[in-house]
């Protein structure tokens, strides 16, 4: 009862956010008016907010839902509820790769999660081999974590930087944007990241096994093994995906499962979906809040996604006494 009670609030405050996106701007217009002209297709403030204002919510509520999600199965993966792909270096890996790869080879722009799902793939490999001894070390998995995210970012600055005294181009790691999102981005991150969230959730018995210790999941004839590399590899695809079209988005995937374990607790059957749900519902907000409080200029939703990851970051490790 609660578990339904929980989904169907989120659902309304998720329509009535993606309401409220669609409804604001610089560009106003009725209801009935915006749905007779997208229709119609002659109304050119309607084509205006079908072509600009579409694209962009539709990439905030995949990429915010491929985040929360990908967060949920590497705290899985990882036995840790301190993982997300933006604090252990899969999203700057995958940012970096893409960010390269389309620099050098332009032509290849729809296939530019794939080389964020390779840059991704490196980052993770390396942050459990780094820190593999006898075991995960559920701590030394974030401190290795934290200086691939590092060596990455600062790739990234550094293949972006342009002369002694100019920055022709800002990394995406510090202005991720979703402004002018079009409908091929859109299109892009709804093949590959809504195909992902889709896998995601046949995981979810895996995923709970996947929490216990090596031991008693290897009693019950599961391949610890090859799931953990199934689970982390979709969970790679969902970060790089979104990474690649919305840019490097902080701590949402840490803020998102968290709150579900507290509202609906820790059975993944429940926590996938509603981690995808509320993750689409947090970023739109965000990057709604960002567009209209300070029109006509932005706050990208990365700076208020980072404003308030970082204390929450604080307050679970606080709370957990470690």
């Amino acid at each position: 009862m609660k578990s339904t009670l929980v989904f169907g609030i989120t659902s309304l405050c998720f329509l009535g956010v993606l309401y409220w996106a669609v409804m604001s701007g610089s560009i106003q217009v009725s209801l009935p008016r915006l749905l007779e002209g997208i229709f119609s297709g002659v109304d050119e403030e309607v084509n205006v907010i079908y072509d600009l204002r579409f694209p962009r919510i539709i990439v905030a509520s995949l990429a915010g839902a491929a985040l929360a999600v990908s967060g949920a199965l590497l705290q899985a993966v990882m036995r840790n509820p301190l993982a997300d792909a933006s604090i252990i270096g899969i999203s700057s890996g995958a940012n970096f790769t893409a960010l390269l790869a389309v620099t050098i080879f332009p032509q290849l722009f729809f296939y530019m999660p794939l080389f964020a799902f390779i840059g991704g793939l490196v980052a993770c490999g390396l942050v459990f081999s780094l820190s593999w001894k006898g075991g995960l070390s559920p701590m030394k998995l974030i401190l290795v974590g934290v200086a691939i995210h590092a060596t990455f970012t600062g790739l990234s600055e550094a293949f972006n930087y342009r002369g002694s005294y100019s920055v022709t181009s800002i990394s995406a790691a510090t202005t991720s944007t979703l402004s002018m999102k079009t409908w091929s981005e859109a299109n892009l991150i709804l093949l590959y990241g809504g195909l992902a969230i889709l896998v995601a959730m046949w995981l979810f018995h895996w995923c709970n096994l996947l929490v216990l210790d090596d031991r008693t999941t290897s009693s019950l004839g599961l391949p610890i093994l090859r799931v953990r590399v199934i689970v982390s590899v979709v969970a790679v695809i969902l970060a790089a995906t979104a990474t690649a079209v919305a840019g490097v988005i902080a701590f949402l995937g840490l803020l998102i499962p968290h709150i579900g374990r507290q509202l609906i607790g820790s059975d993944y059957k429940l926590l996938l979906p509603f981690s995808a749900i509320s993750g689409a519902l947090l970023l739109v907000l965000a990057d709604t809040i960002g567009r209209t409080v300070l029109a006509p200029n932005e706050i990208p939703a990365s700076i208020l996604m980072s404003v308030i990851g970082g204390p929450f970051l604080i307050f679970l490790l606080r709370k957990s006494g470690q």
